[in-house]
């Protein structure tokens, strides 16, 4: 009788998750919407780099809970972030924050700034403003900041 002795050597893969802590000021007295707001302050901090690419995002029923806003209003803020590649989903996962490099985000803040100032710039003309005009009163804002 022949005795043998097997051995098992299991190794257990530990995934560690570290997620930021996501603070934003949502509030119902705004004109905005809720869903506009998380995606506004989310991209906000993506492009200032306080969310760097790879960052896990809270859940979306989690950050409802947190907020205290219908899962809806999360999961459209999270579909603008995504339409907009700022963020991805990956099934079973959760969300995280695109890697972009600099040049990318400037961009991105840059194609905002224009989109939200030429309403801004057209009204202006449309009241009789020159470009000099426009361009003196946009240095002094910027001056002022």
């Amino acid at each position: 009788m022949k005795l043998y002795c097997i051995y098992c050597v299991c190794t257990v893969r530990t995934v560690i998750k570290i997620e930021k802590i996501m603070i934003l000021n949502l509030t119902d007295l705004s004109s905005e919407p809720l869903q506009s707001q998380i995606y506004r302050q989310i991209r906000g901090m993506i492009l200032s780099g306080d969310l760097q690419g790879g960052d896990i995002l809270p859940s979306i029923r989690r950050l409802a809970r947190e907020e205290k806003v219908s899962v809806i209003t999360v999961q459209r803020g999270y579909e603008i972030l995504e339409k907009e590649r700022l963020i991805l989903s990956r099934r079973g996962k959760g969300f995280f924050v695109s890697d972009l490099n600099d040049d990318k985000k400037k961009e991105l803040a840059g194609e905002r700034l224009a989109e939200k100032l030429e309403p801004i710039i057209k009204l202006a003309q449309n009241e009789g403003m020159n470009k000099e005009e426009i361009e003196d009163i946009i240095q002094k804002v910027i001056d002022n900041i």
